[in-house]
């Protein structure tokens, strides 16, 4: 029969492949686990992501209302700075002539 791994361990390696983009194989050598094990390890970890992604991010009214506050400041602050890059390319393109 077969080695038994720990969840710890598993998520480890699988977490290695699938955030920081390792080859499965090198992986595999490097940890001593079977490849085919590993790859179902790296499978289930996916799903489970893709899982973690799709659920609803539920907030509250006033949370949203702060989150919308900072992104306006945040689009306001830009158009500002766009601003000043068009003042200052003119000026720059006037001074060439």
């Amino acid at each position: 029969m077969g080695r038994s791994y720990d969840k710890e361990f598993k998520d480890h390696v699988a977490k290695l492949v699938v955030d920081e983009g390792r080859k499965a194989s090198e992986v595999s050598r490097e940890m001593d686990v079977p490849y085919k094990t590993m790859n179902r390890w790296v499978r289930e970890c996916r799903k489970e992501k893709e899982a973690k992604a799709e659920q609803l991010e539920y907030i509250t009214p006033g949370e949203h209302k702060k989150r919308e506050k900072e992104l306006l400041d945040r689009i306001k602050e830009l158009e500002e700075e766009n601003e000043i890059v068009k003042k200052a390319a003119h000026i720059f393109m006037n001074q060439k002539k």
